[in-house]
């Protein structure tokens, strides 16, 4: 499905890579990836999704280089499974949506465009599908991914500092 806007996606598809795994890259805050990090730990960090199917979509992945949940250690199990749930109340802070499908795609038939685990958080809202989405297949997003993370990263200051 393309979007009105697509924050250049093609471009980025058919362009030069930056060399190695993107998720390692954005881990150790590389230059040459997109610094979309909201949030991040020791051994875990949160980060929109370069090419989000809703605002506030998010990706929680470990540090370390990982391609199945059963190499997980069990802390990173765990503060995997914490920043998904805190991801979910800060989303519920700052985009109120009326759902959530969180998951993970392990290997690249089963969809894993990156070999690097990460779990999905997509915010889900009612009426999803707009006039343009039903006339010509495409969908509008109606905030910018650079605004969504600036809000994200002040709500995730906020939330984890009571925990």
């Amino acid at each position: 499905m393309d979007y009105f806007f697509n924050f250049d996606k093609l471009d980025y598809l058919k362009g030069k890579k930056p060399q190695g795994c993107i998720l390692c890259l954005v881990a150790a805050g590389a230059e040459e990836a997109p610094n979309l990090t909201v949030y991040s730990t020791d051994l875990i960090v949160v980060s929109l999704n370069l090419y989000p199917y809703n605002p506030g979509h998010l990706l929680v992945f470990p540090r370390r280089h990982v391609v199945d949940l059963r190499q997980l250690t069990e802390e990173e199990r765990l503060e995997l499974d914490r920043l998904v749930r805190l991801s979910c109340d800060v989303l519920d802070r700052t985009h109120q949506p009326a759902g959530y499908n969180i998951g993970c795609n392990m290997g690249l038939v089963a969809g894993a465009s990156i070999d690097h685990l990460h779990q999905h958080i997509i915010p889900r809202y009612p009426r999803e599908i707009g006039i343009a989405e039903l006339l010509v297949g495409k969908r509008v997003l109606v905030q910018h991914p650079l605004d969504t993370r600036d809000i994200l990263q002040q709500a995730f200051a906020e939330l984890a500092g009571r925990q």
